[in-house]
């Protein structure tokens, strides 16, 4: 069993920053690929980036890729979400999620990850 819990959300004006952690524990983090989604009020889960175990591949929604940036400190155990440019679009609980076997192709598929936090709240006024 992995647990997580994220960190970092808050509340930024449009054109800010903001970077989300997440913190493991329970197994190492490196032997899972994570993911990061985010769920906007009265919309579906997304997905936002994701990287595998060994950090050597990412992965970015359109909406986000060239302002999000997604790290892993195997090492400490955390996975981390730097967020640039922020717009009001980005407002949403944003959770991390681990995946024991991500296929990749479907980094992207939130039934593929196996562990998910509890989830921060971003909000981004304009």
């Amino acid at each position: 069993q992995v647990q997580l819990v994220e960190s970092g959300g808050g509340l930024v004006q449009a054109g800010g920053s903001l970077r989300l952690s997440c913190a493991a524990s329970g197994r190492p983090l490196s032997g899972y690929a994570m993911g990061w989604f985010r769920q906007a009020p009265g919309k579906e889960r997304e997905f936002v980036a994701a990287i595998t175990w060994n950090g050597r591949s990412t992965y970015y929604a359109d909406s986000v890729k060239g302002r999000f940036t997604i790290a892993r400190d195997n090492a400490k155990n955390t996975a981390d979400l730097q967020m640039n440019s922020l717009k009001p679009e980005d407002t949403a609980v944003y959770y991390c999620a681990a995946s024991v076997s991500l296929p990749a192709n479907f980094y992207a598929y939130s039934g593929e990850y196996d562990y998910w936090g509890q989830g921060t709240q971003v909000t981004v006024s304009s």
